[in-house]
C-alpha cells in the first residue's frame, strides 16, 4: 500500500521541539496571518501580497503544520491556493451572494439552520484552525464579533427540545474541534440528553489543518457520545500526510465513522485522474468519500468556480473505474436555500412501460425488463406509511407520488392566471390538499 506523504516542517520551524510542534494549542497560537509572517515560508506573488495587505479581506490564518505542506517554490501549489488569498478574491462575478445558501433565512434561533425536516445544522463557533478562501460562511466565520455566546447556545438547545421531528444534529461553524475540550463535551452531553436526537455529526477540517488536535484523549471523549459521525474535508492528495492518516486511524479505532466532503476548485482538483487518486487514498485511510460539492456562489470565490459539467465528468471517470465506496455524490447546493441536489451522468437512456435502456461506465448499452405483474404497495395497509410524520409543507415531490397533493404551485400562480377576475381552477381541486404551508404555494 502506498505510504501517505510524510509532512515536512518549513525551515523556519526546524528548531521547534517536537513537544511543541505536536501540541495543537501551540499550532493555534502560532498561526500565520500577515504578509510578513507568510513570506518567511513562501515567496509571495504580487497578487498574494496585494490581497494580504487588504484590511477588509476575509480573515487569513494558517497553522504552521498546514503551511509546511506547501511547496514554497510552486506558486500554483494546490494547498497554497486553498489558504493564501489572491487579488481575484476582490472581483465580483455574476450571481455572487453573501449568503448563497440562505442559511440566515432558515435560522429559527441564532446559529441554528433548520432547512430539512428531520435534521438541523448547529453552528457552534465562528472560528477555524485555518480559513479556506472559498468559505461558504465567510460572512460570519473568522469574525470575532460574530461569535456565538452562552445565550445563543441555550436558545439552540431549547429549540431542539421543543422540536421532536429533529433526529439528526450536525455540528459545524466555524469548526467544532477548535472549541475548548470542556465546552465541546458539555455541548455533546446536552444534545445526548434530548431523547429524540438519534445521531450527532461533526463537520471538521481540523484533522487536515491540525491533525495533532486528534489526541487519544479527544477520541475517548467523543466515543462516549455514540452514535457519532465525523466528516473531514480533504480536497487534494497532497493533504493526506502521515499525521492525517494517524489521526484518522485513532478516530476509526474509537468507533467514529469517517467521511470526506471536498469542494470542486478550479486549479486545485478539477482533474478526473487527480480525483481518482484522492478518493483512493482516502479509502486507504478508512475515510469514505461522501460529497464532492460544486463551489458555492459566495463572495470571493469566483476564481475557484468550474462549470457543473466538470463535476459530472469527474463522476463519469470514477463510477466503474474505482470502488463504489470511493465514489462521492456530486452535489450542487442550490442557491437561495434549495438544499443539496445530487447531479450525475445519465445512465438511463430511455424507457417504456415494460423496459428500460441503460448504459454502464464503458458505454455498454443493455435493456432491463420490467415486471409484467406487480402488486403495488398499499399505503393503507403499511404500518410505516400510517406512522409517517412529515413536517407540514415539506413533503415535496413525494407528496405528489403518494397522492396527498396533485400539484405544486409556484409563487403567484393564482394571481397570474386570474384573468379578468375569472379564476381558472381544476374542477376537482377542492379534494386535494395544498402542498405549501398555509397558501399551497412554494417560495
Amino acid at each position: 500500500m502506498p505510504t501517505p506523504i510524510i509532512s515536512k516542517r518549513a525551515p523556519i520551524y526546524a528548531d521547534v521541539p517536537d513537544e511543541k510542534w505536536n501540541d495543537w494549542r501551540w499550532q493555534l497560537s502560532h498561526r500565520l496571518n500577515s504578509a510578513e509572517d507568510i513570506e518567511k515560508v513562501l515567496s509571495l506573488t504580487e497578487s498574494e501580497r496585494r490581497a494580504l495587505q487588504k484590511q477588509d479581506l476575509f480573515r487569513v490564518d494558517v497553522t504552521p503544520y498546514y503551511i509546511s505542506l506547501i511547496d514554497p517554490n510552486d506558486p500554483n501549489d494546490p494547498v497554497r491556493k486553498q489558504i493564501i488569498p489572491v487579488s481575484e478574491e476582490m472581483d465580483a462575478f455574476t450571481s455572487m451572494m453573501e449568503d448563497s445558501l440562505a442559511e440566515d433565512r432558515h435560522s429559527p434561533v441564532p446559529g441554528l439552520v433548520h432547512r430539512y425536516p428531520d435534521r438541523v445544522l448547529m453552528l457552534v463557533t465562528t472560528q477555524c484552525a485555518s480559513y479556506c478562501r472559498y468559505c461558504t460562511r465567510s460572512r460570519i466565520v473568522g469574525d470575532p464579533g460574530q461569535t456565538f455566546n452562552r445565550q445563543d447556545f441555550e436558545m439552540q438547545i431549547e429549540y431542539l427540545k421543543r422540536t421532536p421531528q429533529v433526529r439528526d444534529v450536525l455540528l459545524s461553524g466555524g469548526d467544532p474541534l477548535v472549541l475548548a475540550p470542556k465546552i465541546l463535551e458539555e455541548l455533546l452531553t446536552r444534545l445526548r440528553e434530548i431523547p429524540h436526537i438519534e445521531i450527532v455529526r461533526i463537520g471538521s477540517r481540523v484533522p487536515v489543518f491540525m491533525p495533532m488536535r486528534i489526541t487519544q484523549e479527544l477520541c475517548d471523549m467523543l466515543a462516549k457520545f455514540h452514535p457519532l459521525w465525523l466528516n473531514i474535508h480533504v480536497n487534494h492528495p497532497n493533504e493526506i500526510s502521515t499525521e492525517l492518516a494517524e489521526a484518522c486511524d485513532r478516530m476509526s479505532r474509537a468507533g467514529i465513522p469517517l467521511g470526506n466532503q471536498s469542494v470542486l476548485l478550479a486549479g486545485v482538483n478539477d482533474c478526473v485522474h487527480l480525483q481518482r487518486e484522492l478518493v483512493q487514498k482516502l479509502t486507504r485511510i478508512r475515510v469514505r468519500p461522501y460529497y464532492l460539492y460544486q463551489c458555492d456562489l459566495v463572495e470571493g470565490a469566483g476564481h475557484f468556480r468550474t462549470p457543473v459539467a466538470k463535476g459530472i465528468e469527474i463522476i463519469e471517470g470514477l463510477r466503474g473505474h474505482t470502488s463504489g465506496y470511493a465514489v462521492p455524490q456530486f452535489i450542487v447546493d442550490a442557491p437561495g436555500g434549495g438544499g443539496k441536489i445530487p447531479v450525475m451522468p445519465n445512465y438511463m437512456l430511455s424507457m417504456s412501460d415494460h423496459k428500460m435502456i441503460v448504459r454502464n461506465y464503458e458505454g455498454y448499452v443493455t435493456t432491463y425488463e420490467e415486471p409484467t405483474e406487480y402488486q403495488s404497495h398499499d399505503p393503507k395497509t403499511c404500518k410505516f406509511c400510517q406512522n409517517k410524520r412529515p413536517e407540514p409543507g415539506q413533503t415535496g415531490l413525494t407528496g405528489l407520488l403518494d397522492g396527498e397533493q396533485m400539484f405544486i404551485k409556484p409563487h403567484g400562480f393564482d394571481e397570474l392566471h386570474n384573468r379578468d377576475g375569472v379564476q381558472h381552477r381544476l374542477k376537482d381541486e377542492s379534494k386535494w390538499k395544498p402542498l405549501g404551508i398555509g397558501s399551497g404555494e412554494t417560495d
